[in-house]
């Protein structure tokens, strides 16, 4: 599995960047995989937008990966630090699938470490995990395999269309190992209960 990808964090900008922020999937969003799903949007630029789906889970956890990888012999010899114990393996996207990307607070930093926004870096390489399962990586960290990617105008294009909900990124929610309860938190940054999310809402 090839961890490394090059990610160009300097593409221009764009009127109201959505980096940092979330994309919430509104009920006209109904295809897999973006149906029901949280984006935390890395890069927005006249290029285009690059994110990581936050809370759709891979079969595979983290320690099972590290073992797979060959960065550890066996899942007993893992050693997270303090409040990273749990790092979540994520669906990122449909977008290079097979390549992976660590999403971590701001206190690890290599030459490959690109920072996406306040408190919040991405690394693309395979270092990052060898440090994680050595006990010397970030305090906090979720993985995720593959990206979503919009062309130039197109995310734009989505949101006018009602098919997102926008939100500054809550970094709680970014890193909770329950997954399943994302979706939910992040509607309620916005104060809106998924029983009364209807297709034609606007966005924020």
């Amino acid at each position: 599995m090839k961890l490394d990808i090059d990610f160009d964090s300097e593409a221009g900008e764009v009127a109201n960047s959505l980096e940092g922020h979330f994309l919430i999937a509104m009920p006209a969003i109904s295809d897999e995989p973006f149906a029901g799903t949280v984006i935390y949007v890395c890069a927005h630029s006249p290029n285009g937008a690059m994110g990581f789906i936050i809370n759709k889970s891979q079969p595979m956890s983290f320690p099972a990966l590290l073992t797979q990888l060959g960065i550890v012999e066996s899942e007993g010899d893992i050693r997270l630090p303090s409040g990273g114990r749990e790092v979540s393996v994520c669906i990122g996207g449909p977008v290079e699938k097979g390549r992976g990307f660590v999403l971590h607070s701001d206190d690890y930093d290599s030459e490959s470490t690109v920072h996406v926004a306040e408190n919040i870096a991405l690394t693309p390489t395979v270092d990052i995990l060898r440090a994680i399962s050595e006990g010397v990586g970030p305090k906090t960290a979720i993985m995720a395999l593959g990206y979503s990617g919009w062309a130039p105008g197109q995310l734009e294009e989505e949101i006018a269309a009602n098919g997102w909900l926008t939100c500054k990124a809550d970094l709680g929610i970014v890193f909770d190992t329950d997954l399943e309860a994302k979706y939910k938190r992040a509607l309620g940054l916005l104060g809106i209960e998924p029983v009364f999310l209807a297709g034609e809402a606007g966005h924020a």
